[in-house]
């Protein structure tokens, strides 16, 4: 489902803008967005699932009009959402929440929606967990059952906020892999801080900051803003004052410094080939 968004602005109360005037067209298929905490990422999240409305603009999702009830109803019932936050019944197995939403969805008929259950538990790797309760689950094994639950009326529109914040390097990598196989004709929207997670799922990407846009394109276009801006510096004192440190390793002369700037901070500087988070970074500032 394409996503077309024109002018869209959100302020709340005492006059904070989330959102400034942005505009974005989000194409079917895995798509990155990117931000820092307090973007608007999640601002717009919620007015794509229908749960804020806008203070200005246009949004349109798959043709359909977000501003009206018909319009909103006709998304929501293409829409799989997984919150930054899913509230979960912690005294309900696994199975027995995904009946209960799936019951919530429409999913009348009992032997069709066991089934279903069935299968999605299989995809997310928790059919041996089934019958257990839900508050002895880790924080992945709850993600991966709000995954099963936006997942279960097959959506056309996939929507994940946050969805590896907090999670073990392991379980980040079983996510997003599980995200990855769900995009295939449907669009996942995939908002996050998480520079990693975009490189590895996402093909094409948005940037916001202050609630306004700041680059819309490929990943390898936005890793290109930091050519000739990546350097080492290997220095037994502290870091140079220019541009900004990435990473800092101890190395047998004192510490390896990865530092996105402008020109060399030094003369022993070496140059490096950029990453999407050095590319994300220069774009930053």
């Amino acid at each position: 489902m394409r996503i077309e968004i024109a002018g869209l602005t959100k302020t709340y109360r005492g006059g904070v803008a989330a959102l400034d005037g942005l505009d974005l067209t989000v194409p079917t298929g895995m798509f990155g967005l990117l931000g820092a905490n307090g973007a608007g990422k999640t601002t717009l999240m919620r007015i794509l699932a229908g749960i804020a409305r806008p203070t200005a603009g246009r949004v349109t999702v798959g043709g359909h009009d977000i501003a009206t009830a018909p319009g909103r109803t006709a998304v929501q019932r293409e829409l799989g959402y997984l919150p930054q936050d899913l509230g979960v019944y912690p005294d309900l197995t696994a199975r027995q929440f995904l009946d209960y939403v799936a019951l919530l969805k429409g999913l009348d008929d009992r032997p069709a929606r066991r089934r279903r259950v069935g299968e999605l538990l299989e995809v997310v790797a928790l059919t041996e967990h089934a019958d257990r309760r839900l508050r002895g689950f880790s924080g992945g094994m709850r993600q991966r059952v709000g995954i099963a639950q936006a997942l279960l009326a097959d959506p056309q529109l996939l929507i994940v906020d946050e969805p590896t914040a907090g999670l073990d390097p392991e379980e980040r990598i079983r996510f997003r892999n599980l995200l990855s196989q769900s995009a295939g004709r449907r669009t996942v929207l995939l908002s996050t801080h998480i520079v990693d997670d975009i490189a590895q799922t996402c093909r094409e990407v948005a940037v916001l900051a202050k609630g306004r846009l700041t680059f819309r394109g490929t990943v390898a276009e936005l890793t290109r803003r930091a050519e000739g801006r990546v350097w080492s510096v290997v220095t037994a004192g502290p870091p140079p004052p220019e541009g900004t440190v990435v990473s800092a390793l101890p190395h047998e002369d004192g510490m390896r410094y990865r530092i996105v700037a402008q020109r060399a901070p030094g003369s022993q500087a070496k140059p490096l080939e950029p990453s999407l988070e050095d590319g994300y970074l220069s774009l930053s500032g």
